[in-house]
């Protein structure tokens, strides 16, 4: 059966969309249910592209993640969505890229209030989330429950507001639990969480970002004592890694599909004070990072490096399960991190190289369309159908997830997406399709476009300040875009300029408006 490319509201479009799903699920033959695999996706929160230790990190030891790639595939040249969190998630849910997507950027929907109030929003549910999708969207998860999967997410959301219809459970998800807002997971210790539409109370008192932000004055930065205020009872992602395990075990009957949007390794630099000593050890002593952006930490190395530590620790976690549940050999395990490291609230990039082989400086990572803001590592592992310790430099993006998962089930996928299955890839079977080009827009920063060519990357910046200058970069002999080709290569830079011109179509929401590119 084939969805055919016809003019209907966005409403009835999804409707017939997931009917056909449905249907097609309804009329499987069961042995073809039986060997449908499990499909766990874990996405790391600004987790860098040399951030592991299979992609070359030396200070931070992640052997759960490291073992991952042993047993299947390493990707070189796999790419987010967007710089930054809530536009990348919104690119792998409906396999779109930023000039076709509605959600382009963060929005903390401003107008509602006071949104940027952290204890006024644990209150005041409408204060709380961002910018909602719209009920019509077709997402991935949708996709997987018209297959017969029970469907969770665990971790973070950031797609719509817990009073709209932008929430997980009305997108696809028989299951919620975490933060549905990304101010909330600016602690770690948070006062909630939501399990589906319900808020669940934690034993955290309320210490809110922004507010407390700062040492006591006149306290002495180098006496851990003091920084008690900012390591409570309730750790949100230990209490995420219960909920992930408990729903694998409880659908260990049927296929499932697990999207854990992990927060880690997000700022602030909290983690339970185990992992920050291992690492105590092994750097020595350090400065304090005293606050501002973001809470304080005695030991800022050894906290971050503990954060993806403890990540790992839970990667490796959910492996025993699946293998002690005897699903293992059938569950595909997708790993990967949403954007670029950090550059603020004590993070120090430089320090553990945090974007590998590109600059790690402010400007080249999170936030921004240079390599270091949006390659990102992913690995992927199914036992016994991708072939252990490989390495491909097969050129992907966030928007190829969802047709992955369609070639990997055999049915059709909504055609007005940009993704293109790497299924092939994975299986070493069959003709793999290429991209001609991968597009981003970002209308934060000053504005932003890019375009991966072939080789070829095209960079403009500084777009509400007027440029629309385009720069130029050789990734195959320049991955750190040190050396601008523009002048040398107009041929080039006017296919990007076209591909750019092209792929734009204007913004429904005024925050991502670009007005230099044509949007009023």
């Amino acid at each position: 059966m084939k969805i055919f490319k016809i003019k209907l509201s966005s409403t009835l479009y999804r409707l017939l969309v997931l009917t056909f799903f449905s249907f097609t699920a309804c009329n499987e033959p069961e042995k073809e249910k039986e060997l449908k695999p499990n499909i766990i996706y874990i996405l790391a929160d600004d987790l860098g592209y040399g951030e592991l230790g299979v992609y070359g990190q030396e200070k931070i030891q992640t052997p759960n993640i490291d073992a991952l790639a042993a047993n299947g595939m390493l990707f070189t040249q796999h790419y987010a969505g967007a710089p930054v969190c809530a536009p990348s998630r919104y690119m792998l849910m409906t396999g779109k890229h930023a000039g076709h997507a509605r959600i382009r950027g963060n929005d903390e929907w401003a107008s509602r209030g006071d949104v940027w109030d952290y204890e006024k929003a644990i209150n005041d549910a409408n204060l709380e989330g961002q910018r909602p999708i719209l009920n019509s969207t077709v997402t991935l998860g949708e996709i997987l429950q018209g297959q017969g999967y029970k469907t969770a997410i665990v971790g973070k959301w950031g797609l719509g507001a817990p009073l709209t219809d932008g929430i997980p459970n009305k997108n696809g998800f028989d299951f919620f639990y975490g933060y549905n807002c990304q101010r909330q997971a600016h602690q770690l210790y948070p006062k909630h969480l939501w399990r589906n539409q319900e808020k669940e109370w934690l034993d955290n008192p309320i210490v809110s970002p922004g507010k407390d932000n700062k040492l006591a004055e006149g306290a002495d930065s180098l006496l851990l004592a003091n920084y008690q205020l900012w390591e409570q009872n309730d750790y949100a992602p230990e209490k995420m890694q219960r909920e992930v395990l408990n729903f694998i075990e409880a659908h260990k009957e049927q296929p499932f599909f697990m999207y854990y949007a992990s927060p880690l390794p997000h700022l602030p630099l909290q983690v339970p004070h185990p992992y920050v000593e291992k690492y105590v050890k092994i750097f020595g002593d350090e400065k304090p990072y005293n606050g501002a952006a973001y809470f304080p930490n005695r030991y800022p190395h050894a906290a971050y490096a503990g954060m993806i530590s403890y990540l790992d620790d839970q990667v490796g976690e959910i492996v025993s399960k699946l293998k002690d549940l005897d699903l293992y050999e059938n569950t595909i395990i997708i790993f990967t991190s949403d954007n670029g490291p950090s550059y603020t609230g004590g993070v120090d990039a430089e320090f553990f190289n945090s974007a590998g082989p590109f600059p790690n400086s402010y400007g080249r990572t999170k936030g921004f369309t240079y390599e270091g803001g949006i390659r990102v590592p992913m690995i992927a592992s199914w036992p016994g159908r991708i072939k252990p310790g490989s390495k491909t430099d097969h050129v992907s993006a966030f928007w190829d997830v969802l047709p992955t998962f369609g070639e990997l089930l055999a049915i059709e996928v909504p055609e007005n997406i940009d993704g293109k299955s790497f299924l092939p890839t994975l299986l070493n079977q069959g003709t793999q399709q290429k991209h001609e080009f991968l597009y981003w827009e970002f209308p934060s920063y000053q504005g932003q476009q890019a375009v991966r060519m072939g080789d070829w990357k095209g960079i403009r910046k500084d777009i509400f300040k007027g440029n629309m200058t385009v720069e130029l970069y050789d990734l195959k002999t320049d991955p750190g875009e040190s050396n601008d080709l523009a002048s040398e290569n107009p041929e080039v830079v006017a296919q990007i300029e076209a591909i750019m011109k092209n792929e734009h179509t204007p913004a429904d929401i005024d925050r991502f408006k670009i007005k230099q590119l044509g949007d009023n």
